[in-house]
């Protein structure tokens, strides 16, 4: 049985974690990967095998708690450079950079949000692989 990889991408405000193999765990392993995710009040999004929490947490940090899980994962950190400058200019995320914007609210953006920074939203969801 396959063991679920994970890749730790870490930014500002929050982390995300691709889930490089999820297509050769099982049904059990993906429950289990998505109870982790709810219990943090986290996003999962099945298009991009990504996950999302709202919490500052170092890649020590994070392998330690899954290793207070049931969960058996390898896990992988992935250093990323800042790709643009732009502001928020609306919502409880005002006057901050989009590259320092919460992963689980970037996805939210991207179901929910319409305005004229659409393509901002998805040119940092593209760099951040999600």
């Amino acid at each position: 049985m396959a063991v679920p990889y994970f890749i730790f991408t870490k930014f500002a405000n929050s982390f995300s974690v691709h889930v490089k193999n999820l297509e050769e765990l099982c049904v059990e392993q993906i429950r289990d990967i998505e109870a982790f995710v709810s219990a943090r009040k986290g996003i999962f999004d099945f298009n991009s095998y990504t996950f999302a929490i709202q919490k500052r947490l170092e890649f020590n940090e994070f392998v330690s708690l899954v290793q207070r899980t049931s969960l058996e994962a390898t896990c992988e950190e992935k250093i990323i450079n800042i790709q643009q400058r732009e502001r928020v200019e609306f919502g409880k995320y005002k006057g901050m950079l989009y590259c320092d914007l919460p992963d689980s609210y970037l996805l939210w953006l991207k179901s929910n949000y319409m305005g004229k920074d659409r393509d901002i939203v998805e040119a940092e969801l593209k760099f951040r692989s999600m």
